[in-house]
C-alpha cells in the first residue's frame, strides 16, 4: 500500500462529499488529526483516511467542521451500538455455555 503525501484539500470540492469521504479512495472514514482556529469563522484541519493513508489539510468554514463533527459522532454511535451488540452476543454465548454445562453435569463444586 502507498501512502500518500500531505495534500491541501480544496474545501468547495470536498464539501460536497463531506470531509469525512476521502478523495483517494471515497472511504467514508477520513478522520482529523490536527485542526485549529484560523479566524473566527474557518478551520485549519489536517485529515488522515486509515484506509489508504491519504492525508491532507485545508480551510474550512464553521458550517463544514460543524457537519463533519456530526458525521464523526455518528459515527461514534454507531460504533457504540456495534461494540454493545457483541457484548451481548458473547455474553449471551457464554451463559448458554455456562447453562450447558450446569445441565451435563460438567461443573461441580470443586471448579469454583
Amino acid at each position: 500500500m502507498s501512502m500518500r503525501r500531505n495534500t491541501t484539500v480544496d474545501a468547495t470540492t470536498r464539501c460536497g462529499g463531506g470531509m469525512h469521504v476521502c478523495p483517494g479512495c471515497e472511504s467514508e472514514l477520513v478522520q482529523p488529526v490536527k485542526w485549529f482556529e484560523q479566524d473566527g469563522s474557518n478551520w485549519q484541519v489536517d485529515l488522515r483516511c486509515p484506509d489508504c493513508e491519504w492525508r491532507g489539510s485545508g480551510s474550512f468554514t464553521q458550517t463544514d467542521v460543524d457537519r463533519f463533527d456530526e458525521e464523526l459522532e455518528r459515527g461514534a454511535g454507531l460504533l457504540a451500538e456495534d461494540l454493545n451488540a457483541l457484548t451481548r452476543s458473547n455474553m449471551e454465548e457464554q451463559a448458554n455455555r455456562f447453562a450447558a454445562a450446569l445441565e451435563t453435569d460438567c461443573i461441580l463444586p470443586e471448579d469454583f
